[in-house]
């Protein structure tokens, strides 16, 4: 490598650099057998040692219950965003959702395709600012189950309680906060979330699942979107991404030789103090998307004076090896993604950066 470049995109993200030197030391010989695990059979007895031992690490760090079954499924948290209502959301049925940005508009387009969709709490008129408190949240009668999205990666809002659906089964999209903290379990009954920002590279899907849902699943559903022939077959019913699955298993033993989840959630905490109490000491000249309360450890989302000095902003920042800022497409700006992998060392250039870019361009 010729020079350190901080990745601050939103995924497919940084990996611990341990994780990515023992799977380059493994690459063409997996365990001295060999072979690659990009080349050994799904039915091996090596990728099913593999993949036992990926959900064992995913059970110890989320403190995952016996009645939940742990799935690294294809297709991405969009593909859940269809498979949830198609399981558990008929046409005369309904389900509530959660809305406090993107990812939950596009969850409720897709959940529309199959039955009524109640809409209980939405931030839309604010422009996604915030998250509901739990008193504000109201469930429907007959609900089949209430989605929300815990981290919305585009505006930088993050719920700071895992919610309780009173009775109503709660699903949650976590893709871009899983694995930053610990959450209880027992509160869902179902969570999925993409690997490319905490838990792997892209390409698998990582659903925990409560049994009693699985058994709601309709008869004759089609084979690849039935949680339960996919529990049934422990994923791998087609040919699962063997290497997506070797990586969480290595990023899995990473998080637990470095403190579990407890001490990646004080890591987290202290890198996005720092960057925001640039932020905010930056006398306006940067200023948060998000309302303080509702603020990211993951996604830290800002804007500066004018659209021209947040290009130029980005530009000078990538100059620096500072990439990946531009904020997402749909809504501009600025956006830092600095998940568990992403280095103190990195925030702190970026912090650096920020003083000075202010200081010339204020």
């Amino acid at each position: 490598m010729t020079k350190k470049v901080y990745n601050f995109s939103a995924g497919p993200a940084i990996l611990p650099t341990e994780v990515l030197e023992k799977a380059q030391n493994e690459l063409l010989s997996l365990d001295g057998i060999g072979m690659s695990v990009m080349e050994i059979s799904h039915r091996s007895k090596h990728f099913e040692a593999i993949l036992s031992s990926a959900v064992s690490g995913i059970r110890e760090l989320l403190r995952v219950p016996e009645n939940y079954k742990v799935l690294f499924l294809q297709g991405g948290a969009s593909l859940q965003f269809s498979m949830i209502p198609l399981n558990f959301l008929g046409k005369n049925e309904a389900a509530d959702y959660i809305v406090t940005g993107t990812w939950g508009k596009k969850a409720v387009k897709e959940a529309r395709r199959c039955g009524s969709v109640n809409t209980i709490f939405s931030t839309a008129d604010t422009n996604f600012r915030s998250v509901p408190a739990q008193n504000e949240i109201h469930f429907s009668e007959n609900a089949n189950y209430v989605h929300y999205t815990s981290n919305e990666t585009i505006e930088g809002v993050e719920f700071k309680y895992d919610l309780d659906g009173q009775g109503v089964p709660v699903v949650c999209d976590a893709s871009s906060n899983i694995l930053s903290k610990l959450i209880d379990i027992e509160k869902h009954a179902l969570i999925y979330a993409g690997a490319q920002k905490n838990i792997g590279p892209s390409g698998v899907t990582l659903v925990i699942i409560r049994d009693d849902l699985i058994e709601k699943v309709p008869e004759n559903q089609h084979s690849m979107f039935d949680y339960r022939a996919l529990a049934e077959n422990n994923s791998m019913l087609n040919t699962p991404n063997t290497w997506g699955i070797y990586i969480i298993n290595l990023v899995c033993e990473h998080l637990k030789k470095h403190g579990g989840l407890a001490r990646m959630e004080k890591k987290n905490e202290d890198k996005a103090k720092l960057l925001y109490e640039a932020i905010d000491g930056s006398d306006g000249f940067y200023f948060g998307h998000a309302d303080r309360e509702a603020r990211s450890l993951m996604n830290v989302t800002f804007r500066l004076p004018s659209e021209e000095l947040e290009k130029q902003f980005a530009a000078e920042a990538a100059a620096r090896n500072l990439d990946g800022l531009k904020g997402h497409r749909s809504v501009g700006g600025i956006r830092a993604s600095i998940y568990n992998a992403f280095p103190k060392e990195g925030v702190e250039a970026l912090v650096d950066f920020m003083k000075d870019f202010a200081q010339k361009n204020g």
